[in-house]
This record gives structure tokens, sequence and C-alpha cells, in this order.
């Protein structure tokens, strides 16, 4: 049964990287198809990938609008397809792990630093991974405020280290290195941790397809 793993989409080729070492890294791990697909911007969208039986686990750090309404909406009414919850705070580990091996110190005020959303339950998300996570504070880069580079100004005279709530490099990251911290944690990328996340939500979605064919 296919293991659809689908993406926002991005037009920073370094995002597509990010996103086929996911996969390799997850096709390692089982012996069915593995394919990638995008919720929006690059092609293929989820609609053209998904041509059979499926389970479709969403790489989305949040269940903003792409997980609630343009996946479900491109995989129709198709009941060979199992759409899974998204990778969410499961990668909260791997956003730990980054920032160990930025150099946060013990003592420093961790801020998390999250793209933003229109969307009230992904901001809820990213604060419950912000608890999860121990960061004194959250800010956004884009669409939400208050914004990194405040958040970080708010806490001068301290050492400050930003966690990236971010899955792949692009213009986004790009500006955390102008935000003031001392200390920026890479994007989750394609985490070890990441990957068993994934992993395990396609494993149960499938017990649950073939429990009920």
């Amino acid at each position: 049964m296919k293991l659809v793993l689908a993406f926002h989409g991005t037009r920073d080729p370094r995002g597509a990287v990010v996103c086929d070492e996911i996969a390799s890294l997850v096709q390692a791990s089982v012996d069915v198809p593995v394919e990638v697909a995008y919720a929006d911007v690059r092609q293929p969208d989820v609609r053209s990938v998904v041509d059979g039986p499926c389970v479709v686990v969403p790489a989305f750090l949040a269940a903003g609008y792409h997980v609630r309404v343009d996946i479900p909406e491109q995989i129709g009414s198709r009941r060979d397809v199992v759409l899974t919850s998204p990778l969410g705070l499961g990668a909260v580990p791997a956003v730990r792990d980054r920032l160990r091996e930025a150099g946060v110190r013990r003592g420093d005020a961790v801020v998390l630093a999250a793209a933003g959303s229109s969307d009230a339950r992904a901001l809820a998300t990213v604060q419950r991974a912000a608890s999860l996570l121990g960061a004194e504070a959250v800010g956004y880069v884009a669409t939400a405020t208050p914004r990194v580079p405040d958040v970080v100004a708010g806490l001068r005279g301290r050492r400050v280290a930003v966690a990236s709530w971010l899955l792949a490099p692009g213009t986004f990251h790009g500006s955390l290195a102008e935000c003031g911290a001392d200390v920026v944690s890479a994007p989750i990328g394609a985490h070890p941790l990441v990957v068993d996340v994934l992993l395990r939500k396609y494993y149960e979605a499938r017990a649950v397809l073939l429990q009920s064919a």
C-alpha cells in the first residue's frame, strides 16, 4: 500500500531537496513505493498521486488550512485512501536535537521561531510545541505576531537561542540569520526522528485500512 508524503510546496529548490531526502529515508524503511506530493506551489499535487490504495501522511508542522481543507479536497471521496494527522508535535524532539547541534547553552532564553498562520488552531500547535520544547517565547517570521526580531530584542541582555520550527531552508529560515539571536538552529530537515514519526503514522493508518477492507 503506497505511502504518499504530502508537503506544503516551495519555490526554493533547497526545500524540494529536503522533501526528497525525507522521502528517501522513509523509502529505505518500507517495502512499498513512497511518493512525494505537494499541497501547493509545486507538482505533482496530491490529487495526481493518489491513484490507488495509499496512505497520505502530511509532513506539516500543524493542521492548518492545507491539511484540513486542501489535501482532503484533492483526495476527494476515495475510500482506498487514508489521510493521517500531520507530523505536528512529533517534530519537537528533532527541533530539540537541532538546537543542541547549534550550541544552545544552559540558561539561554529559547525562542521558537515559526512561519506563522492565520489559523488559530495552527498557532495553538506552535504554542504547544514551544511549551514542550521549554521555550520562553514564540516569534513568527510571517503572517502572525510577534515577529522573531521583536521577541529577541525583548530578551536583550541575555543570551538568546532561536529554535527553528521550519521544515526546510528557504527565505523564512534565511531571515532568522538577521534576527539578533546568539544561536539559530538549522531547519528540522531530514532528521531521523522525523522519519520515525512519519513511518509510525503510515503503519498505524495502514493497519486501520486493512482491517476495514
